[in-house]
C-alpha cells in the first residue's frame, strides 16, 4: 500500500508548482518581452526553485530553511505584485501558506503572525481600510491550518501503519518464540521423564535380579521358601508399576504427600527385596515442600542405595534426613567397599543436576578405614515452607 505520507508531500509539491507555473504563465502572456518581464520570471522562478534546495518529497527535509526563503523570495514577489499596478501576474498567498501550514515544526511556529500581518505590509501604501489586510491575513491563515492539519492527518496515518508493521513484526516473533519455548519445554519434559524412569526403573530392577538370584539359589534346597520369595517378587512388580503411572500422574500435578511417610515405605521395600540391614533416622515433624524437592530426595535415595548393593556389596545402610531452619538434609551412609576414585555415574550425574537446579549440592564421599563409608550427602533450600505436622 502506499504510503499516505508520501502522497501527501507529492500532493503539497504539486499545488505549490502549480501556483508558481500558473503566475509565471501569467507574467510571460504579455506582446512584447521587456526586461522587467524578464526580471519578474527570473524572481517567480527563484521563489520556487531555491526553497526546494532544502525540501523536496522524499529527499531534502531542511523545513526551516525552506520557509525562510519561501517567505523571502515567494512572500516578497507576493508583496511586489499587489503593490505594481502595472503587473500582470497578480498574486495571491494562498497556496504557500498551505505549504508552510503543512511542514510547520517548533521551529517554525513564527511563520503564522507571519502569513497573517504580511497583507499589512502594503496597507498604508494602498491606503486600504483594516478590514481589506486584516480579510486577506484570515485567508492564509485559514490555509496554514488546512496544511498543518493535513501534516497532522498524514503523519498520524504513517505512525498508525508503522505501528502495524512493528505489531506484526514483533507478532512473528512472538511466535518463533513460542515455537522455540514450546521445542524445548517438550526436550525438558523428555529429559526429565527419562531421568524419572532411569531412577525408579534402575533401583526397582536391582532389587528384583537381587531376589530372583536368591530364590534360584532356593529352589532345590528350600522350595517353598523359594516359592514364597517369587510371591513377594510377583508383588513387587506389582509395585514397580504402580510407581510407573504414580510417576506419570505426579507429572501433570503436585499433589500433596509426606516424604517421611514414602521414605519409610522405600527402605520397608528396599530391607524386603535385598535382606540388607538399614536404618533410618527421621525428624518428628515434617515441612510442606515442593513436589520437585520431594522427588529428588526420594531418587538420590535410590540411586545411593542400588549404587551401595551393586557396586560396593554393602550389608549396612544408614539414612539420616532432617530439616534445619532453612535447608533440606539427607544422608546416606554404607559399609560397603571403599571408592579408590570418586566417579560420579550416569545415575548420581542426573542426581546432581537435578539438586542443583533446585539451588542444593550434592557430595560423594569414601574413605578407607575400620570400618570403611561411603557417604552421599544432600543438602537443598527450603522456600516457603510451612509446618505440615507430627510424623
Amino acid at each position: 500500500m502506499k504510503k499516505i505520507l508520501s502522497f501527501m508531500d507529492w500532493g503539497i509539491f504539486a499545488l505549490r508548482l502549480y501556483h508558481y507555473i500558473l503566475l509565471l504563465s501569467q507574467a510571460l502572456a504579455v506582446s512584447e518581452l521587456s526586461i522587467r518581464t524578464l526580471l519578474n520570471v527570473i524572481w517567480l522562478g527563484a521563489a520556487l526553485g531555491v526553497p526546494l534546495l532544502f525540501w523536496f518529497p522524499g529527499r531534502r527535509m531542511n523545513k526551516v530553511w525552506f520557509c525562510i526563503l519561501e517567505l523571502l523570495l515567494g512572500g516578497s514577489y507576493y508583496v511586489h505584485s499587489v503593490i505594481d499596478p502595472d503587473l500582470t501576474s497578480k498574486a495571491d498567498y494562498l497556496l504557500p501558506s498551505l505549504t508552510m501550514g503543512y511542514l510547520l515544526t517548533k521551529q517554525t511556529l513564527w511563520i503564522i503572525p507571519v502569513v497573517v500581518f504580511i497583507p499589512f505590509s502594503f496597507q498604508s501604501h494602498l491606503r486600504l481600510s483594516w478590514e481589506q489586510p486584516l480579510s486577506i491575513g484570515a485567508d492564509n491563515l485559514l490555509f496554514c491550518f488546512i496544511g498543518m492539519w493535513a501534516s497532522l492527518v498524514a503523519n498520524a496515518y504513517d505512525q498508525k501503519n508503522k505501528l502495524v508493521a512493528e505489531v506484526e513484526h514483533q507478532n512473528k516473533l512472538l511466535t518463533h518464540y513460542s515455537a522455540e519455548i514450546e521445542k524445548m519445554t517438550l526436550l525438558e519434559e523428555r529429559n526429565r521423564m527419562s531421568k524419572e524412569l532411569h531412577d525408579t526403573l534402575g533401583h526397582s530392577f536391582i532389587s528384583l535380579i537381587l531376589s530372583l538370584d536368591a530364590s534360584i539359589a532356593l529352589m532345590d534346597s528350600k522350595p517353598a521358601e523359594a516359592k514364597d520369595r517369587l510371591i513377594r517378587l510377583r508383588a513387587l512388580a506389582e509395585k514397580n508399576l504402580d510407581d510407573m503411572r504414580n510417576i506419570v500422574h505426579e507429572m501433570g500435578g503436585e499433589e500433596e504427600s509426606s516424604l517421611i511417610r514414602q521414605v519409610e515405605s522405600l527402605a520397608a521395600r528396599f530391607r524386603e527385596h535385598t535382606g540388607t540391614a538399614l536404618t533410618l533416622s527421621l525428624p518428628g515433624t515434617e515441612r510442606s515442600i515442593r513436589f520437585e524437592v520431594r522427588q529428588t530426595i526420594l531418587r538420590v535415595i535410590q540411586e545411593s542405595f542400588t549404587n551401595a548393593i551393586k557396586h560396593g556389596k554393602a550389608s549396612q545402610l544408614d539414612l539420616e534426613l532432617k530439616f534445619s531452619e532453612s535447608h533440606l538434609q539427607l544422608s546416606v551412609r554404607n559399609n560397603g567397599k571403599p571408592i579408590d576414585k570418586l566417579n560420579y555415574g550416569f545415575g548420581l550425574t542426573t542426581m546432581k543436576h537435578r539438586v542443583e537446579r533446585l539451588g542444593g549440592s550434592l557430595h560423594l564421599s569414601s574413605g578407607k578405614g575400620t570400618p570403611a563409608v561411603t557417604e552421599v550427602r544432600c543438602e537443598i533450600p527450603l522456600k516457603g515452607v510451612m509446618p505440615l505436622g507430627e510424623n
